[in-house]
């Protein structure tokens, strides 16, 4: 494993952060990821030297689950040694039914919601704090002013920014240096090879040095290249797959460009005899004007040590070109 730094701040990452959405989480009547299960995933990660850990109070049911399962599987370890995340702004059911102060980003809720989190995974701070969406109820003055309350208190370490606009990644900047408040870091945009609708996300965070750490890398599965397509366009995938269990599936991730993008991955995967979901992830890695850490939420301990073989890969330019070509052809769309 090879180590990073977290954009412009002084913290070194593993080049992949490990995500627990999957922690806790109920898919019908199905736990997807049970406790026992989320210890085997995160000692594979931890053997494979892996150090940063994405979570978010809201992940599992009751909400809180996968901060639990974190925190327990901590308790056994040197806090120090790993560089935690999590995230708030979503109505919080952990505690009951949500109140009309528990949810969004005002003092309230972000101060109630700190404590909660730093209890469940049993320490003292968090090294990434993000803000899992943007409030347009709450001034973002406010917000930020009480996220760098929690900086001078040592509760956090950097603030973070989950999925927003350009233009709101850019307001939250120019508030932070206009006030002098703590600034974003850390991004959590959704982005993989085949997803350009965050481009010029993307370039505040080249410009303001920010990392980004994507959700989704692998677009839900899809660039794994497990999916057949259907005469109409559709992926078709496995018994179990995410096209079965999740409504959105085929909204979110399957397009032209999408095949297109996996059609290039897999050409290049056989000449590096690895897996696409290895070279999906290392185009990301390999992105030259801002550090990227993608997330992996591999289910099985089998699929996140396919994911770490991403770490032992290396592209050639024409290779890595090759597939920001696939995602650029417009004009094979049209």
């Amino acid at each position: 494993m090879n180590y990073r730094r977290l954009g412009s701040t002084g913290t070194t990452v593993s080049e992949l952060c490990f995500g627990t959405w999957r922690f806790g989480m109920e898919s019908g009547d199905v736990v997807e990821t049970g406790r026992s299960e989320a210890h085997d995933l995160l000692d594979t990660f931890e053997a494979g030297g892996g150090n940063f850990i994405d979570t978010a109070n809201v992940y599992g049911n009751p909400n809180g689950t996968s901060e639990e399962y974190i925190g327990d599987w901590l308790a056994e370890r040197d806090r120090e040694d790993f560089v935690l995340a999590s995230k708030v702004y979503f109505p919080f059911d952990g505690w009951g039914e949500p109140g009309p102060n528990d949810s969004g980003l005002g003092r309230k809720h972000i101060r109630a919601q700190i404590e909660g989190t730093l209890d469940r995974l049993g320490t003292d701070y968090l090294d990434v704090y993000y803000i899992h969406r943007w409030d347009e109820e709450t001034p973002i003055e406010e917000t930020l002013s009480t996220l760098t309350g929690l900086v001078e208190e040592g509760k956090v370490n950097y603030l973070g920014a989950s999925t927003m606009a350009a233009w709101q990644l850019t307001k939250a900047l120019w508030t932070s240096d206009v006030e002098g408040l703590e600034r974003f870091e850390v991004t959590q945009p959704m982005y993989h090879a085949a997803y350009e609708e965050v481009d010029d996300y993307l370039d505040v965070c080249a410009d303001q040095d920010l990392a980004v750490c994507p959700y989704s890398p692998l677009a839900g599965g899809f660039l794994t290249g497990k999916y057949e397509r259907a005469d109409d366009g559709s992926a078709v995938g496995p018994d179990g797959s995410r096209a079965d269990l999740v409504d959105y599936f085929q909204d979110a991730y399957v397009s032209e460009t999408s095949w297109r993008v996996l059609d290039a991955i897999e050409t290049v995967a056989d000449e590096l005899d690895a897996t696409p979901a290895q070279v999906a992830l290392r185009w990301l890695m390999d992105q030259a004007e801002f550090a990227c850490i993608p997330i992996v939420g591999a289910r099985t301990t089998d699929q996140l040590e396919d994911n770490l073989g991403a770490t032992e890969l290396s592209l050639s330019v024409d290779q890595f070109e090759r597939i920001a070509a696939a995602r650029n052809d417009a004009e094979a769309d049209a």
